[in-house]
């Protein structure tokens, strides 16, 4: 169940009206109360009483009567949505509608940069989400330089912490997983932020659907089930259906750029093998066609199978078997970057690359020994290396 501060979390421009409420008469605590209750929290009649002796916010000033009368028109303001106030609540909608945008983005038929706009678009939401949480637990999201002086903006407006702090603070609600994922794509912003890049789409897919998973799980957590985004995002329909050729033949026609894939190797490498393995990193699934002896047995597209399940060990066993790493030896990797357009890139090149990486230190997870004593063979993740320094040094070797 959510969690709902209680209690007085009154903001500043909410004080001023209250006092304004309570200067023109003709209300009491109760009525009063109602215009300042609202999903997202619950405020007691002892914060009104609080303000009327004066006892806390005597620094504040009453609201004019012109300021009362226009929030009293517009009252409820209310997101027709969510129900959320939208001056209230305002971090909250606007995280909701961020990683909204952000998943339409990416299901955009006809756009070829989905990933990139994804990962902007989902970073802000995540920043408004743990914003919005701060902001009801009481904690200061400002940055504050010496003396404690609050940071400002050339515009002279408060520095709110990014979203890199905010999952630094020790009291951050994101699971280690979650974090794990958003600093991935915080990394990954970084370098589609600086230089250019091909589609990336397909190399980071797993990790973006983990990251709207995990939005979606931490809203519900933190905030309630009623501001969950499962009704607005449905699941994807597709137009085409792929074999691990045709995977393989995609891959090989859209290579990523030697930056990205560098990073996107090295990022994966610093992470131990159980943050890796978790959903919340990094969420895979299966598809399997569908089929039923009778056709009304069949109208579901998609099964969902319990995760330790008889089923689920078996399909995972299966799949397994089909993906096995593929293994290259140095010879065969040689030929690869010669036909990619690197006829000088050699097998002497390419042990002066692995041993000035340290690449057979098992930790590095870039190859295996071989079958015979003394043989090693190496995956694809070396390869995608390789063909980084290549790609680097092109002068070099073409």
């Amino acid at each position: 169940m959510a969690r709902r501060r209680r209690g007085n979390t009154l903001e500043k421009w909410e004080v001023a009206l209250i006092k304004a409420m309570l200067a023109r008469k003709g209300s009491n605590d109760q009525d009063i109360l109602a215009y300042f209750t609202r999903p997202t929290r619950s405020v007691n009649h002892r914060a009104i009483g609080e303000i009327r002796t004066e006892k806390k916010h005597k620094a504040i000033k009453p609201a004019t009567s012109e300021e009362l009368d226009g929030f009293l028109a517009t009252w409820p303001d209310v997101d027709p949505q969510t129900g959320l106030s939208v001056r209230g609540d305002e971090l909250l909608i606007k995280a909701r509608e961020a990683m909204i945008a952000a998943v339409h983005t990416f299901n955009g038929a006809g756009l070829t940069f989905r990933a990139e706009l994804f990962i902007v678009t989902a970073i802000i939401a995540w920043t408004y989400l743990l914003h919005a949480w701060f902001k009801r637990e009481g904690i200061d999201y400002r940055f504050r330089g010496a003396g404690g002086v609050i940071k400002k903006t050339k515009a002279g407006e408060d520095c709110y912490w990014e979203l890199g702090k905010c999952l630094k603070h020790e009291k951050c609600p994101v699971s280690k997983g979650a974090i794990a994922n958003l600093e991935f794509l915080i990394e990954l912003r970084h370098e589609v932020e600086h230089r250019s890049t091909n589609r990336i789409d397909d190399a980071v897919s797993a990790k973006l659907q983990a990251c709207c998973i995990n939005f979606n799980d931490t809203i519900i957590k933190e905030f309630g089930p009623q501001f969950s985004l499962e009704r607005r995002l449905p699941i994807a329909l597709q137009f085409v259906t792929f074999d691990t050729e045709q995977r393989a033949l995609l891959k090989k026609a859209s290579a990523l750029p030697p930056h990205i894939a560098t990073f996107l190797d090295a990022f994966d490498r610093q992470l131990t093998t159980d943050v890796q393995s978790n959903p919340a990193y990094v969420y895979r699934v299966a598809f399997v066609p569908k089929t039923a002896n009778r056709p009304s047995a069949a109208d579901a597209a998609v099964e969902f199978v319990k995760a330790g399940s008889d089923e689920a060990q078996e399909i995972n066993r299966i799949l397994l078997k089909e993906v096995d790493k593929k293994r290259y030896t140095a010879k065969q990797i040689c030929k690869m970057m010669h036909a990619e357009g690197f006829p000088k890139f050699n097998q002497e090149n390419h042990t002066r690359l692995w041993k000035e990486l340290n690449a057979k230190d098992p930790s590095e997870r870039f190859g295996k020994g071989g079958d015979y004593k003394n043989t090693w063979v190496w995956f694809d993740s070396w390869v995608a290396r390789v063909r980084a320094h290549c790609q680097e040094h092109k002068d070099r070797y073409t």
